[in-house]
């Protein structure tokens, strides 16, 4: 299996990491050259691993070519390209549909959009796919966890739910500056909450409970300062904030760019091949 990566940043740079660790099937990786401390990096640890000559050179060497560029440029940088038919497009783009890739594209391919985050590079990653497809699945899974999502809005939900990641570290930076004014060092406060969170996300995830809520019951004892915490975080509009913050990214996600859906094109999704327009 060989792989192409158009655009190499951060994502891309934990999604072939975490390859390199976790599968043998693959013969060859191919990077662009923007970006070209991140792709010399990659080069120089892996040996499967090589700078493309351009763009071009990344998708003619690919059985399956990843796509992770910016929103904003996107149109350009797909348009540029010659895809080969029935070739495999995996697309990291926020906001941009499968129609509209399929526009540039230009031939018939078989496009997935995926949501992969940084810890895919630990093999820690939970991925979200759409639509369902078993082989992009297959390398996900390797990486952590593949969701697949049924439709489109299930999709944007994952989305959404994604965009959690800063909250968490907010919700430790303000319980760290608690600590910090009263009277506990910074560094002593940092290192309290990182061990006693990574330990609720070590028991999250070995816990067959799938209830939340019925987790924060165990952990709290009747009237005791779980309970508390959570009474007073509650009461005082916490949870509501957070409610109001994930319906509006939903909405966000999908109107990030207002992308203008191509009148003709054709794409390949699992078996079918329709026109849009």
């Amino acid at each position: 299996m060989k792989l192409g990566f158009v655009g190499t940043g951060a994502i891309t740079e934990a999604v072939v990491t975490g390859l390199m660790k976790s599968r043998t099937n693959i013969s060859a990786v191919t990077v662009s050259p923007r970006s070209a401390h991140v792709a010399s990096r990659l080069a120089g640890k892996f040996p499967l691993v090589r700078v493309g000559v351009d763009n071009q050179d990344v998708v003619d060497s690919a059985d399956i070519v990843f796509l992770a560029v910016r929103p904003q440029i996107a149109e350009e940088v797909v348009k540029s390209l010659r895809f080969r038919e029935q070739q495999q497009v995996v697309s990291f783009i926020a906001a941009v549909q499968i129609e509209a890739l399929a526009g540039w594209i230009g031939v018939p391919v078989t496009i997935t959009r995926t949501i992969p985050l940084p810890f895919v590079a630990e093999l820690r990653g939970v991925t979200a796919i759409y639509p369902p497809n078993e082989q992009v699945a297959g390398l996900f899974s390797s990486l952590g966890t593949a969701v697949q999502a049924e439709n489109l809005k299930q999709y944007d939900l994952f989305g959404a739910a994604s965009a959690l990641m800063a909250t968490y570290f907010g919700l430790l930076e303000t319980s760290a500056r608690w600590l910090e004014a009263e009277g506990m060092s910074y560094d002593q406060a940092s290192a309290y909450l990182k061990g006693l969170f990574g330990g609720l996300s070590h028991v999250t995830d070995a816990s067959k409970e799938q209830s939340f809520e019925a987790m924060a019951s165990e952990f709290s004892t009747k009237g005791g300062l779980n309970e508390q915490v959570l009474t007073e975080f509650t009461g005082n509009g916490g949870t509501k904030a957070l409610t109001l913050a994930l319906e509006i990214r939903p909405q966000a996600y999908r109107t990030e760019l207002n992308y203008r859906a191509p009148t003709s094109g054709c794409v390949r999704n699992s078996s079918q091949c329709s026109s849009i327009g």
